[in-house]
């Protein structure tokens, strides 16, 4: 018997993000060391499938030894009482804003409902995970088929880990948990040591910019690593008016900066010519007008040319400003940056 060739993949198309998930990051992202621990039953659908960054894809004609083979999480059709759950671990401690739970190419086996519960805990094993403390942060949610559910969480906790329930069983395509990282108390009591201060990890985040055409969004600057294409950056469009692109980036932790890296990784016709730091340390205010204040912040770093595909290290260039809460990081004229990293001692 001739064999079936699977068609083309359709993927899921992107969620309408409303402006807290914007502000966010997923801190269920396997890039900043999220992980699916375990899950009730996950026959049809491995569990760490929900977890994957890239879009929920549906491959026609593709089969496993268990049936169709999915994109995402999908446990077996339940025949007893109770429902599933997964565990999964953040990637890093934070407040959680909210959720999208996307059940795209989840027709006929989509949860008719879902809830999500919290705690903290210092492992990941599972028995000890089982028998630990729960707090629902969010109640039991319909969900409808083949959608994006973008839903608020009103708890201001932080966070390590999550317990996800479906009732009673299906499947979910996609998990995103939009939040802060707060970072690590010994981080943030270090003084002695050197760390990114701006590390998403450690509580570095995202506060404005004035473009972000290309590639990913401008927290990818704070991601672990080095990036792994030229999508997995900040990129601008280019630039057709006088002036420069810029973003505002908050510490996660008030801190001296010693030593400032710029890579471009794999950004080789599209890189910035030169670059330039500002930076403060901002008691109060908002997003907005921090980020108005920003044109006015003293230079930490001077503007420097940049080369293609490179890390840049600056050290001598640094301005001795002392502590400082944010930075305002200016590409001239445009372009495309990969990571941005700002090595210092936390300062209380």
């Amino acid at each position: 018997m001739a064999s079936h060739t699977p068609g083309a993949p359709v993927f899921a198309p992107p969620a309408d993000l409303p402006e807290w998930a914007l502000r966010s990051v997923d801190l269920a992202n396997p890039r900043l060391g999220a992980r699916a621990l375990a899950a009730s039953d996950d026959f049809f659908a491995e569990v760490g499938r929900m977890l994957n960054p890239e879009p929920a894809q549906f491959v026609p004609g593709k089969f496993d030894t268990n049936g169709k083979w999915m994109d995402g999480w999908e446990s077996r059709r339940k025949r007893v009482a109770g429902h599933d759950w997964a565990l999964v671990k953040l990637g890093a401690r934070g407040q959680i804003r909210g959720f999208d739970i996307d059940t795209s190419h989840f027709t006929g086996n989509y949860p008719p409902a879902v809830s999500i519960e919290a705690c903290v805990s210092d492992t990941d094993d599972v028995g000890a995970l089982l028998a630990a403390s729960w707090t629902e942060i969010l109640p039991a949610t319909p969900m409808g088929p083949n959608s994006h559910h973008l839903v608020t969480c009103a708890s201001t906790n932080a966070w390590t880990h999550l317990r996800v329930n479906m009732f009673p069983d299906g499947g979910i395509a996609r998990l995103r948990v939009y939040g802060r990282p707060v970072g690590n108390a010994a981080t943030r009591s270090s003084t002695d040591q050197l760390i990114d201060l701006i590390a998403m990890e450690n509580g570095g985040r995202a506060v404005s910019w004035n473009d972000a055409s290309f590639g990913s969004s401008v927290s990818a600057l704070l991601l672990p690593g080095r990036g792994m294409n030229m999508g997995d950056g900040w990129e601008t469009r280019r630039r057709r008016e006088p002036g420069n692109d810029w973003c505002v980036i908050e510490l996660g932790v008030p801190g001296t900066v010693e030593k400032i890296e710029v890579d471009t990784a794999y950004f080789k016709g599209n890189f910035p010519d030169r670059c330039s730091v500002q930076a403060a340390f901002v008691n109060g205010g908002t997003d907005r007008s921090i980020t108005t204040e920003s044109m006015f912040w003293q230079t930490l770093l001077p503007e420097q040319n940049l080369q293609m595909d490179a890390i840049h290290t600056f050290t001598d260039q640094l301005a001795q400003l002392g502590p400082i809460t944010h930075v305002r990081f200016n590409i001239f004229p445009d372009g495309g940056v990969s990571r941005l990293r700002l090595w210092g001692k936390a300062r209380a």
